[in-house]
C-alpha cells in the first residue's frame, strides 16, 4: 500500500502527520507522494480541496481519506485519536480491496483568447464581476436560457452543494446524483436582464455555457483557486466523466454529515 499525506500545516495537523508517518512505517505502508494508492488529507475541507487538485491527474488510481484536526468537515471521516484504526485498515491491502465511494465532480471548459483549458472542481467554480456586476448570457444545451446580471454565478457538484451553493439558497444534493447545480448571486431583474431567480440542477449529459459580456474583468474561482481574467470568452460546465473516490472503511451516511454540520443534536 502506497500513500501520501497532505497537511494543513498548523501545529495540530503537523503533529498528526508525524504520528501518522510513524505508525504507517511500523505497519509496512510505503510513503510514495508520486504514485499513491491513498492520499491522506490532514486538516479540514480546504486541505482536501488542495489534495484533490494536487492529484487530479490520478483520480482513476488514487483514493482520498480525510482526518480532521478542527471542526468536522464533509470530507473528513477520522479524528487524530483514531490513527491506529485507520492505519490498520490501510495495512490490510492488498488482502482486502480498498472500500471506496465515488462522487461526481464538475468539468469546466474555459475559453479565452489564448485558447481552451479544461479543469475539474471538487466543490464548485464561480464567476464574479470585479469592477461591477457580472453580465452574462446563459445557454443550456446550446439553447439560450437567460440574460444574467448580478454579483455572480456558482456552479457546484453534489458534495459542493453544501458549501457556497447552500449560502446562495441552493438545494443540497445527495452525492449519488450525477448532476451539477447553478446558483445565482444577487441577480437583478428588469426589462433588459431577466433570470430565473432560483438554482438550476442539470443532469449528466447536459451542459451550461456562460458567455460573459466582452471586456469585463472577471474573477474566476475553482474550489480554493482563483484568477482574474479580462479575455474570458465562455465557460462550459457539466458533470465530468471522471469521479473522485473516497475511502470508506466504515459507514458515514451523507445525511448524517448534513445533520451534524448544520443542525446538531435534536432535542426531544
Amino acid at each position: 500500500m502506497k500513500y501520501s499525506v497532505v497537511s494543513r500545516g498548523d501545529e495540530t495537523s503537523t503533529q498528526t502527520k508525524d504520528k501518522f508517518h510513524q505508525l504507517a512505517a511500523a505497519c509496512g505502508l510505503e510513503l510514495n507522494p508520486e504514485h499513491p494508492d491513498i492520499v491522506v488529507s490532514i486538516g479540514g475541507d480546504g486541505t482536501m480541496l488542495h489534495a484533490f487538485h494536487l492529484y487530479a491527474d490520478r483520480l482513476e488510481q488514487t483514493s482520498f481519506v480525510g482526518i480532521h484536526t478542527g471542526h468536522l468537515g464533509f470530507y473528513a471521516d477520522w479524528k487524530p485519536g483514531e490513527l491506529d484504526t485507520l492505519i490498520r485498515h490501510m495495512a490490510t491491502e492488498p488482502v482486502e480491496p480498498i472500500r471506496t465511494v465515488k462522487y461526481p465532480i464538475v468539468e469546466i471548459r474555459m475559453t479565452t483568447q489564448q485558447g481552451t483549458e479544461t479543469h475539474l472542481a471538487l466543490n464548485e467554480c464561480t464567476l464574479k464581476g470585479v469592477e461591477g456586476t457580472l453580465v452574462a448570457d446563459l445557454r443550456i444545451n446550446d439553447e439560450r436560457f437567460e440574460m444574467f446580471r448580478g454579483d455572480g454565478i456558482c456552479i457546484s457538484s453534489p458534495t459542493g452543494s453544501t458549501g457556497y451553493n447552500r449560502s446562495l439558497n441552493g438545494a443540497i444534493l445527495h452525492p449519488s446524483l450525477e448532476a451539477i447545480q447553478i446558483a445565482e448571486m444577487a441577480s437583478l431583474n428588469n426589462r433588459v436582464y431577466r433570470s430565473l431567480g432560483s438554482s438550476i440542477v442539470l443532469p449528466k449529459h447536459h451542459h451550461c455555457d456562460i458567455y460573459p459580456k466582452p471586456g469585463q474583468k472577471i474573477l474566476f474561482t475553482l474550489d480554493h483557486l482563483n484568477m482574474q481574467l479580462t479575455d474570458l470568452i465562455s465557460v462550459r460546465c457539466m458533470v465530468a466523466d471522471r469521479k473522485v473516490s473516497f475511502v470508506r472503511y466504515r459507514p458515514f451516511p451523507f445525511w448524517n454529515r448534513v445533520r451534524e454540520s448544520f443542525i446538531g443534536d435534536i432535542v426531544e
